[in-house]
């Protein structure tokens, strides 16, 4: 009978509860007394708490277990599957009471430790967590990592970093480390120690890029822009042909007037195939603002523009867009919407800046093709039915805008602006059709919008 048990508990524990090892329970034993066949019925309690638990009948699967511990309670795995059912239940206290029966029958167990400490997370407890979480240590390290995290919950801040800094001088550096000692330096403010470790970082491992940048960060960051150059410079100086270093180098040389530099170091960032494409549209955005006040290097900008058209994001094409708008430069800028509107063709706000600048330079039938394909995507959006009607009005097709425009007012709450515009485009098609009592109406209609605003 204890062979075939375990042959089921391996099966369903495949299922179930792959992570962990049952205790021995002597099925061959036969019964003392003269109540029946004791092992058939644990048998039966032990693999309805199992079904019960599968089909998500937490209580149910509590009470067979209650039952195999009536009849047998020498067993740990009884109190882990307690346990287990309990923490569902939400009952974190029986859970606690079970976990901890299950891990003084075996103290080793490793599994049954990881349970009782998702208990003590689940109630906020950070001492005991971390108690549990010290004996779990010695299974696996990575177990240390939640240590670090434990003490800064508990607000333990000076154990956290000692952790990381044990774990960094074994396993090296991470950004998951990184991340849980930035916590405690943000939470203390001690950017003193922050500066130090990055200091230390840099000096033990000069080789490495990303220890200066996040120096270089740092250093900026907390306003020490001399420092921050002076760590961008060295850099440079240690490695020439890095790439990443430009990331820093061309805002200080934008600050400090080297337009030269600055522009030589940004034609670096935006042809490197080492930055990813998010750095390269901030560099470029910054660019397109600098050119913005300093409108005498915009052939730089067109040239870095064309140096990297292929890896422009939609957003920097949008910015570049806007730049050209402001610049009144209408169909330079229709020319990056259009391009940003290849890459996201449903884009509403993209769509909209499309239409209303073909509108604004006459290009009424490539607007009317495009409105069309805009109510498709946007039935009910009322801009592009005033759009529709625009383009339809100047194209003389005044009764394809009046069915526009009056489908579209259905659509429209609350905004009358919009509202007016509807109103003096209908003006403009009745009157092309000649009823004229209906275009002077919307005039009128128009007018009044206009006085109470």
């Amino acid at each position: 009978m204890k062979k075939s048990i375990h042959i089921l508990i391996f099966f369903f524990g495949t299922l179930l509860f792959p992570k962990f090892t049952y205790a021995q329970v002597d099925f061959n034993k036969r019964p003392n007394d003269d109540l029946g066949n004791v092992e058939d019925v644990y048998q039966e309690h032990f693999f309805e708490a199992l079904k019960q638990k599968g089909i998500e009948n937490y209580q149910r699967s509590v009470d067979a277990l209650l039952k195999c511990i009536k009849i047998d309670d020498s067993d740990a795995v009884l109190y882990f599957e307690l346990g287990k059912n309990y923490k569902l239940l939400k009952n974190f206290g029986a859970a606690e009471d079970a976990l901890l029966k299950a891990t003084s029958k075996q103290p080793k167990n490793e599994w049954y430790l990881d349970e009782l400490y998702d208990v003590y997370i689940l109630q906020d407890d950070m001492d005991k967590a971390v108690k549990t979480v010290k004996q779990l240590v010695k299974f696996h390290p990575d177990y240390k990592q939640d240590l670090a995290s434990l003490y800064i919950k508990a607000k333990k801040y000076n154990n956290a970093l000692e952790i990381l800094d044990e774990l960094d001088k074994e396993f090296g550096t991470n950004e998951d480390r990184d991340y849980l000692r930035n916590q405690v330096y943000n939470i203390t403010g001690n950017d003193k120690d922050r500066i130090e470790n990055l200091e230390d970082r840099v000096k033990n491992n000069p080789e490495d890029e990303a220890n200066y940048l996040r120096l270089i960060y740092r250093y900026s960051e907390m306003g020490n822009t001399k420092k921050a150059f002076n760590a961008a410079k060295n850099l440079l100086a240690l490695k020439p042909n890095s790439h990443l270093v430009h990331l820093a180098l061309y805002k200080f040389y934008l600050d400090n007037n080297n337009t030269s530099s600055a522009i030589a170091s940004m034609k670096t960032v935006l042809t490197s195939s080492e930055i990813k494409p998010e750095a390269k549209a901030k560099v470029l955005k910054d660019f397109v603002d600098f050119v913005a006040l300093h409108p005498e290097h915009e052939g730089d900008l067109i040239e870095i523009t064309s140096l990297v058209s292929e890896e422009k994001s939609v957003k920097t094409l949008v910015e570049l867009a806007q730049y050209h708008l402001k610049a009144n430069d209408k169909q330079k800028a229709l020319s990056y919407y259009q391009e940003a509107l290849n890459e996201e063709p449903n884009n509403f706000t993209i769509i909209k800046d499309v239409l209303l600048l073909q509108i604004d330079l006459n290009l009424d039938k490539e607007a009317l093709v495009k409105s069309n394909e805009a109510l498709e995507l946007f039935p009910a959006q009322p801009i592009f039915y005033l759009i529709n009607g625009v383009a339809n009005n100047k194209l003389k097709q005044s009764k394809k805008a009046i069915e526009s425009l009056e489908t579209g007012l259905d659509y429209l709450i609350d905004n009358p602006n919009m509202q007016r515009d509807f109103y003096s485009q209908l003006s403009i098609a009745y009157k092309q059709v000649n009823n004229i009592v209906k275009s002077q109406a919307f005039t009128k209609k128009a007018e009044a919008l206009t006085k109470e605003q």
